[in-house]
């Protein structure tokens, strides 16, 4: 018989494995909505491709180096964001880390399917030659990946494949990869995870992208979005509802049967960005309309558009725009802005019809393209070549590395905070972020599986919550000696 220590032992490991998880998100009419409270989600993100698209490959993505994924979700734990878009990510790439990381944070992920690899994605230009099963490799690989973490919010079919470039029947080819995409988390993933568009935002086509994407298509339900976002620049410095076209947004988008939302927004036209936006994109005006949006974009590229530069690989520094977001995020009242609407919970879609179609130029039916064989036999018999990634332990962590404030200051008492189960992100959550003229405390982290127990490599930055979002001392506690009795004992 086995001993009853190890019994104990046993049971707290396969606890320390689950624990701490978000609550999966599920699209009802136009929200997106907590599964098991029924809140209403909002979306506060950033988008997430630290070194652009050169800074992937087959072997090294965006979530696939545990230190920097602790280190940004800590900063991103301070300035309030709930949710990151990542654009490449390798299917072959074990991501149990760094996903769990987030997670632990309290950070949804909404994840692109393509990669900028030769095969990785759809031709506007000839989505015909390019849907097939070399591209599907990426597509149901990148599921199967992800496909474990609760906080996987949602997969993008396509990325501004539909614009003044693609060709005819370009949208045809985006319903069926969702179509492809939905037939086999059905066949394959044990809950729903919604799949959708991210659009350009070409005002001449955008509400037939819309329409041709949403509607109910009585022979080929799957193929019908889940969701839809946008990716738009139209406000630019201090602009207002009127000037920056919100106004026509919110009009266009009034009658959409499914959640819309900014997939990029952020003019940089104006620097610093200031942001002011966001307290109309939160407000009563869009907030009925629009489920939040992700800011272009996380670290500072080359052009300009990032809230924190990464120096090296021990230092960071936030900057003006960091600040700025950070400010318009701490007005926001967020029980009231994810306060449930029947009306909008309640909204459905229209069946699929030409008249629907306003631009001559664009598509008006329906004919979906077969899906190839060999596709098809992944569908029904799931994708083998890919990473599938768990959950792993992730301990609430002290940063080691040195964290700048945008005026140069050194930051201190930094901390990743490893939230309470079915908690999510919210602004104004850090305990403490002070400038000082001594260098950040060390700590060390851990990240370990139920079956083997391994230390994440030195640590970065980060952000802390309040102690009430916190897991009480006690259980982190048992957690934590947990984990280290168990590497002991491996």
């Amino acid at each position: 018989m086995v001993p009853t220590y190890a019994r104990l032992l046993a049971t707290a490991c396969a606890l320390a494995t689950t624990a701490n998880a978000v609550t999966p998100l599920v699209v009802k009419g136009t929200d997106f909505v907590n599964s098991k409270t029924g809140d209403r989600f909002q979306i506060l993100g950033v988008d997430y491709q630290p070194g652009g698209s050169s800074g992937f490959s087959t072997t090294e993505d965006p979530l696939s180096q545990p230190d920097a994924c602790l280190r940004d979700a800590a900063l991103m734990q301070s300035l309030g964001v709930n949710t990151i878009r990542v654009y490449n990510l390798s299917p072959t790439i074990d991501h149990s880390k760094c996903a769990s990381i987030f997670n632990g944070a309290g950070i949804y992920m909404i994840l692109d399917v393509n990669s900028p690899l030769s095969g990785g994605s759809l031709d506007r230009t000839d989505p015909s030659g390019t849907y097939n099963a070399v591209y599907f490799e990426q597509v149901f690989g990148v599921i199967e990946a992800f496909k474990n973490f609760p906080n996987t919010l949602a997969f993008f079919a396509g990325n501004e494949v539909i614009n003044e470039d693609s060709v005819y029947e370009a949208p045809a080819y985006i319903r069926a990869v969702t179509r492809d995409m939905k037939d086999y988390i059905a066949k394959n993933v044990n809950r729903t995870i919604p799949v959708g568009y991210s659009a350009a935002d070409v005002r001449p086509v955008l509400v037939d992208t819309l329409n041709y994407l949403s509607c109910d298509l009585k022979n080929s339900t799957s193929s019908q979005a889940d969701l839809f976002g946008l990716n738009s620049y139209s406000w630019c410095g201090d602009s207002t509802y009127t000037e920056s076209g919100y106004d026509v947004l919110v009009e266009d988008f009034s009658n959409s049967s499914l959640p819309v939302f900014f997939s990029e927004y952020g003019c940089n036209l104006v620097t610093p960005r200031t942001f002011s936006e966001v307290a109309t994109l939160y407000g009563k005006e869009m907030s009925a309309v629009f489920s939040g949006g992700l800011v272009y974009e996380w670290t500072q590229e080359a052009n300009n558009y990032g809230l924190v530069a990464v120096n090296s690989s021990d230092t960071i520094s936030l900057l003006t725009d960091y600040d700025n977001l950070k400010t318009q995020y701490g007005k926001l009242d967020m029980s009231s802005i994810e306060s449930s609407n029947a009306t909008q919970t309640s909204q459905e879609a229209v069946t699929c019809d030409s008249a629907l179609i306003s631009t001559s130029t664009f598509l008006n039916s329906w004919d979906l393209p077969s899906r190839p064989t060999k596709v098809d036999d992944w569908i029904s018999n799931g994708f083998t070549n890919a990473t599938v990634g768990k959950l792993v332990t992730v301990s609430s962590t002290a940063i080691p590395q040195t964290v700048y404030s945008s005026s140069g200051g050194k930051l201190s008492s930094i901390k990743y905070t490893v939230l309470a189960d079915d908690a999510s992100n919210v602004p104004n959550n850090e305990t403490s972020t002070t400038t000082s003229s001594n260098s950040s405390s060390s700590s060390s982290s851990s990240t370990s599986s139920s079956s083997s127990s391994s230390s994440s490599s030195s640590s970065h930055e980060s952000g802390a919550t309040t102690a009430a979002a916190q897991m009480s001392a006690s259980v982190l506690g048992l957690l934590s000696g947990v984990t280290l009795f168990a590497a002991f004992l491996l």
